[in-house]
């Protein structure tokens, strides 16, 4: 019986890595296509805007089918101050760090775009301390030099340099980092499904965007031969870029919900460095060593940054005691944050091991007291 029950549990266990592992080689293909096709399509289409409207089109009118096929638990009741005083800002940030990182892909090339997303940890480990006050261990603020450093240099070097597309990528960057703070707040403060806050904030991103998208771009696109002629291979390519977006999204947080944060925060940046690769590969912008040698740089502060968060937190939770007189550690026992243990959250939502996209409850992931949530 017991040989029976190790070999199930093996088998259990294969099998989730084997699921993990094909999510995140459909996640770096999804991903790398989005931004080569968007890339592609704003070479020939150059209205930022306008695809980022297709893509908050396509979050907004495919979630909702496709969430309720999928059994993903409704919205949340919020109280109309609380919706008013932190949704709205989140969905307005939302359509303007998205319009900014498409101005920053139609600008510069996609491996250059991807470096300087690379400085998220330096806006976050900034906003946390500005916004909340919040410190970080030296070995964090350590872990920012080769981020710094590496998009310094990739900067310096980069061929195809632009300003506007350096200062667009930038305030994207930041206008990211922004949601993921105030929306691990939500998620704790409501216990709102993470997908059902993506659908919502979607929703309401194109809702404040619409009237600004019909004022500074329809009535030029509407001009332009692509559509006076309706050209189906753009057209074609615009639709597709709107469903790999939504795709890419779902699959994140399917990843993130089967995963610990340090595994994900480690796929993440993996992908970040398939992207740059896949990117430089179809679409041959020209780049130099030494180009290279600041991107993965930058990737590599991204990891080191990671891990430094990881092992500041896993200090921060060693338990002490104390046996006459004398202080004691204990180390603490391996795999036993709250993501991997069954516990019943405040609002009565379950979380457990097998915690995966179709699960029902919150889908927040915790390491310690930290929520993590991905916007990308």
């Amino acid at each position: 019986m017991l040989k029976s029950g190790g070999g199930i549990s093996k088998r259990a266990g294969s099998r989730h890595v084997l699921i993990v592992l094909t999510l995140c080689i459909l996640w770096y293909i999804v991903s790398s296509s989005n931004n080569v096709i968007g890339k592609m399509v704003l070479n020939e289409f150059p209205y930022p805007m306008t695809v980022t409207m297709i893509q908050l089109c396509s979050i907004t009118l495919y979630s909702g089918p496709f969430f309720n096929l999928w059994g993903i638990r409704k919205y949340q009741d919020m109280e109309r101050n609380y919706y008013l005083r932190i949704i709205v800002p989140l969905a307005f940030g939302k359509f303007f760090s998205s319009v900014a990182s498409h101005v920053s892909l139609w600008k510069v090339p996609v491996s250059y775009a991807h470096t300087v997303k690379a400085t998220m940890p330096l806006f976050t480990v900034i906003l946390t301390r500005l916004i909340f006050n919040e410190k970080q261990p030296t070995l964090v603020y350590l872990s920012l030099i080769p981020i710094i450093t590496g998009v310094c240099i990739a900067t310096v070097t980069e061929i195809s340099f632009d300003m506007m597309g350096l200062i667009s990528a930038l305030i994207s960057t930041m206008g990211f980092s922004l949601q993921n703070i105030f929306s691990k707040k939500v998620l704790k403060d409501t216990g709102i499904h993470h997908l059902r806050l993506l659908h919502l904030l979607g929703k309401l991103a194109l809702y404040m965007f619409l009237p600004v998208w019909l004022y500074l771009d329809s009535f030029q696109i509407i001009k332009h031969p692509i559509v006076t002629n309706f050209d189906y291979r753009v057209i074609a390519l615009l639709f597709v870029d709107g469903v790999l977006n939504w795709l890419q999204n779902i699959i994140a947080f399917s990843v993130l919900s089967l995963v610990t944060p340090l595994t994900y925060a480690v796929a993440s940046a993996s992908k970040r460095i398939f992207v740059i690769g896949v990117s430089l590969i179809i679409l041959g912008n020209p780049v130099t060593w030494i180009n290279c040698f600041g991107m993965t740089l930058a990737i590599l502060g991204v990891l080191c940054y990671n891990r430094a968060k990881h092992y500041s937190k896993e200090r921060e939770l060693l338990p002490v005691a104390v046996q006459n007189g004398n202080l004691k550690k204990y180390t603490t026992l391996r795999n036993q944050d709250s993501y991997h243990m069954n516990t019943t959250k405040p609002n009565g939502y379950t979380m457990g091991k097998k915690n995966s996209l179709l699960a029902t409850g919150s889908g927040i992931v915790q390491n310690g007291s930290t929520t993590h949530i991905l916007f990308v």
